[in-house]
């Protein structure tokens, strides 16, 4: 199957976050987004954002437009928040992110009227329908689709640097998990989702999907669920690995780490050095150990199995690549990350609110709900950054 590859900016970056939509008294779910999706679909006929719905009638889609900058794309997503709180607020109906939510039940849950909703849902089945899980998803354009497989090699021996920053679903149906990111091995069930293949050029990606789709695994590229994987559509390489950050500076941490790495690799492609990989059951090994213990996670950095604390090996790197990042103007927002490193994931949150409130996991959403309703834009982030 031949696939194009669309011409993009290099490193140019747009985002996309997935929000629950929650009763502010009790907590649950509600699956209004039908509602807020119709209301303001002229609205943002000409806006750089969209809002758009998703599997399930509980999630509502902000995605940014194409940026040149973090901040450029943390601001539309800013600005498509805004636009579904109009319409939201009126509603009684609030906003949340979290890789999961930490009570609602699958059953309870109405799957959006759409055909390929509703045929996923009938493949795939009871995995299918335990989809309650939020994420965000971070393009990167490449402008060389030859670089396309060896930059995502590469940023496979980071996927659990990012999965680690961003863990937010230790609590599954109301249990406590023991996962700092439940939702990331909850997802890799679906056909086509988890790692990527460890293919090495465009031409091994055509096959795989003349394979897929001659099988009828898929109807197309954008059925393939990789953790990392091409976007072909738009030129960029996309990172789906993370669970749904909590705050928007803590968006732009990881949109910012995600830029980073990729404009990084990119280089040393262009220096003609070969990029660094791992061994897959490596890969396999440290996606696990970032999903069960978070930022306290010790990960394989190196082929010849040197083990670091992920926390350690990070600021490692974002000392190394801070002029890259002042170089794509996000140096702030890459600045960022030490506060996660520092004070934890929204997981630790999440669990530390849980342990405060007796394992009242109703407690847990209000603190979602606060945190994503009070915390800073990234505007005044920045702002109290600078003094």
């Amino acid at each position: 199957m031949t696939e194009a590859f669309a011409t993009s900016a290099r490193s140019s970056v747009g985002v996309e976050w997935e929000l629950m939509l929650v009763d502010p008294e009790s907590g649950e779910l509600v699956g209004r987004a039908p509602e807020i999706i119709d209301a303001l679909a002229d609205r943002l006929e000409h806006e750089r954002h969209t809002v758009t719905s998703e599997l399930l009638t509980n999630t509502v889609e902000v995605t940014s437009g194409i940026g040149d900058t973090v901040a450029a794309a943390i601001d539309d997503i800013a600005d498509a928040i805004s636009a579904v709180r109009s319409v939201s607020d009126p509603l009684g109906v609030e906003l949340m992110c979290a890789g999961s939510h930490p009570f609602a039940q699958w059953y309870d849950q109405e799957v959006t009227d759409k055909t390929r909703y509703h045929k996923l849902i009938e493949r795939t089945q009871w995995w299918g329908r335990n989809m309650m899980i939020w994420g965000i998803h971070v393009h990167v354009g490449v402008e060389d689709v030859n670089k396309v497989f060896p930059i995502i090699n590469a940023l496979a021996t980071y996927l659990p640097h990012m999965q680690a920053i961003s863990s937010s679903s230790p609590f599954w149906a109301g249990e406590r998990t023991g996962y700092a990111s439940n939702r990331s091995l909850v997802f890799q069930q679906l056909p086509t989702a988890g790692l990527p293949w460890p293919l090495t050029d465009w031409s091994e990606f055509e096959d795989y999907l003349e394979d897929m789709a001659r099988t009828g695994v898929i109807e197309d590229s954008s059925e393939v669920r990789w953790d990392i994987r091409p976007a072909p559509r738009w030129g960029t390489i996309e990172v789906r690995a993370c669970d749904g950050m909590s705050t928007l500076p803590e968006l732009a941490a990881l949109a910012a780490l995600v830029q980073v790495l990729v404009e990084h690799f990119s280089r040393e492609l262009d220096e003609g050095r070969t990029l660094p990989t791992l061994q897959p059951w490596f890969v396999r090994e440290n996606k696990w150990r970032a999903a069960r213990y978070g930022l306290e996670a010790r990960l394989i950095v190196d082929a010849d199995g040197t083990q670091r604390l992920v926390t350690d090996h990070l600021r490692e790197t974002v000392d190394r690549l801070a002029d890259v990042a002042a170089e794509l103007k996000c140096a702030r927002e890459f600045a960022g990350l030490d506060a996660i490193l520092t004070q934890g994931s929204s997981s630790t949150r999440q669990m530390l609110v849980a342990d405060a409130a007796d394992g009242d996991l109703r407690d847990v959403v209000q603190h979602l709900i606060r945190e994503f309703r009070a915390g800073p834009t990234l505007r005044e982030h920045l702002a109290n950054l600078a003094t």
